[in-house]
C-alpha cells in the first residue's frame, strides 16, 4: 500500500534518486519535513562500501530524529546496484514521529524502486546500524527461523532419530516389515567414506540401550583379513567393498553381510537384527544412494573367501543351465497315451435333487 500517510517525494529527491540508480552516490538521506519527503544530505564514493560505512553513515544520524538513509553496496542485480535500506528510528524520538515514518517507509521504497533494494534494516540504536551491526544482521537472516514450541519438539526429534538427514521415515511406508532404528551420526559419516572410497569396510551394531544403529568399526581392510573382522559371539552387519575382476572389467562390488553366530546370541539379540536388516539396506540404498551389489547371511567369517564373494556376484550359468543342454537322445522318451476310440458317450442330464418326481 502506497501514499499511507499522503507524503510524497519532492522534485529534488526524485532527482537524486535518479541519478543514485546510476551510481553516482554512495549514500542519500531523507527526512520528513512539511508532510514532504526531503533530501537530508548524500554523500559520494570514495573507497569500498565496507571501508567507508561506519564514517559516511553515522555522522548523518540523530539520537532524537527519525530519518530514512540509502546505502550502496558494490554489487549489483540485472537493474543495477543494490542498496541497503535502513529505518532509523531512535528510542529517544517522539512516538508521533516513530509513527510517521513507519507510514511512510513503504511510500520511499516505492519512489526509490524496491527492487534495487537488497536488505532492509531497522534500528533503534547506533550499535544496530554500525558496520558490525549490519554484518551480525546478515548473520542472523541466514540462521534457522525461529520455531514454535510444537515445530522445535519436531525438530529435536528428528535429530536425535538422524544425525544426518539420514530418517529412518524416508523408507515407503508399508513397503517394509521391521523395526527401524535410526543410525548415528559416526556411522553415518562412515558409510559416506565407504560412498567416496574413502574406506572399504563398514560394521556396524545396534546400540540396545539407545535403540539405534552405531558404528562398530571402519577401517581399510584386505579380502585376507575380513572373515576376522566377523564376531563369533555377536551379530553383526557388514558392508565391504570387493574389488575383482569379471570379463575383463574391474569392478568394485559393496556387499551387505549379516552375520548371526547361531544360538550363541540370545532370542531378543537376534530377533532385532533380522528385524532392523531390511529397514536398514533400504536407508543405506536409498537415503545414503550407497548401491549394494549382493545382500548375504552368514554364520561364521571363514565363509567370506575370493571364490565365495565372486561366485555369489557372478553365479556360474552352466551350472544353472545343464539340465537343458544334454542332448536329446540320453533324455527319456514317452509315447503319448492314446484317446478315446468310436463315439463319444451319451449326453449326461444332470437334474437337481427334487427333479425326480417331475
Amino acid at each position: 500500500m502506497s501514499h499511507q500517510t499522503g507524503i510524497q517525494a519532492t522534485g529534488e529527491v526524485r532527482e537524486v534518486f535518479g541519478k543514485a540508480r546510476n551510481g553516482e552516490y554512495r549514500l542519500i538521506k531523507i527526512d520528513i519535513q512539511n508532510e514532504q519527503l526531503v533530501l537530508g544530505g548524500c554523500k559520494k564514493a570514495s573507497k569500498k562500501w565496507d571501508a567507508e560505512y561506519d564514517a559516511l553513515l553515522l555522522p548523518l544520524l540523530q539520537d532524537d530524529t527519525p530519518c530514512y538513509t540509502l546505502y550502496r553496496l558494490d554489487s549489483t542485480n540485472t537493474l543495477g546496484h543494490q542498496w541497503i535500506f535502513i529505518a532509523w528510528t531512535p528510542e529517544n524520538s517522539p512516538v508521533r514521529l516513530k509513527m510517521l515514518y513507519a507510514a511512510t517507509r513503504a511510500t520511499l521504497k516505492k519512489e526509490f524502486g524496491g527492487g534495487h533494494i537488497k536488505d532492509e534494516v531497522f534500528a533503534t540504536c547506533r550499535d544496530e546500524v554500525t558496520l558490525s551491526g549490519y554484518q551480525q544482521f546478515l548473520a542472523s537472516q541466514d540462521a534457522p527461523k525461529p520455531l514454535t514450541a510444537a515445530e522445535e519438539e519436531l525438530r529435536q526429534i528428528r535429530l536425535n532419530e538422524v544425525q544426518s538427514d539420514v530418517s529412518v521415515e524416508s523408507k515407503h511406508q508399508g513397503a517394509l516389515q521391521g523395526v527401524s532404528f535410526p543410525i548415528q551420526r559416526d556411522a553415518v559419516q562412515a558409510l559416506e567414506q565407504l560412498r567416496s572410497k574413502k574406506i572399504n569396510y563398514v560394521q556396524l551394531e545396534i546400540d540396545f540401550p539407545n535403540e539405534s544403529i552405531k558404528l562398530s568399526c571402519a577401517a581399510p581392510t584386505d579380502l585376507k583379513d575380513l572373515p576376522k573382522r566377523i564376531p563369533r559371539d555377536a551379530a553383526r552387519y557388514h558392508l565391504y567393498m570387493f574389488k575383482h575382476t569379471h570379463q575383463g572389467q574391474h569392478l568394485e562390488s559393496i556387499v551387505f553381510v549379516y552375520s548371526m553366530p547361531g544360538y550363541k546370541c540370545s532370542i531378543r539379540e537376534r530377533m532385532l537384527y533380522s528385524s532392523c536388516k531390511n529397514t536398514l539396506i533400504h536407508t543405506v540404498e536409498n537415503s545414503l544412494h550407497i548401491p549394494i551389489a549382493k545382500k548375504l547371511e552368514i554364520d561364521d567369517g571363514a565363509e567370506l573367501t575370493a571364490d565365495f564373494l565372486y561366485e555369489e556376484l557372478h553365479p556360474h550359468q552352466e551350472s544353472n543351465m545343464a539340465a537343458f543342454s544334454k542332448p536329446k537322445s540320453n533324455m527319456a522318451t514317452f509315447s503319448k497315451p492314446k484317446g478315446p476310440t468310436g463315439k463319444k458317450g451319451g449326453r449326461r442330464i444332470t437334474r437337481a435333487p427334487g427333479d425326480e418326481d417331475k
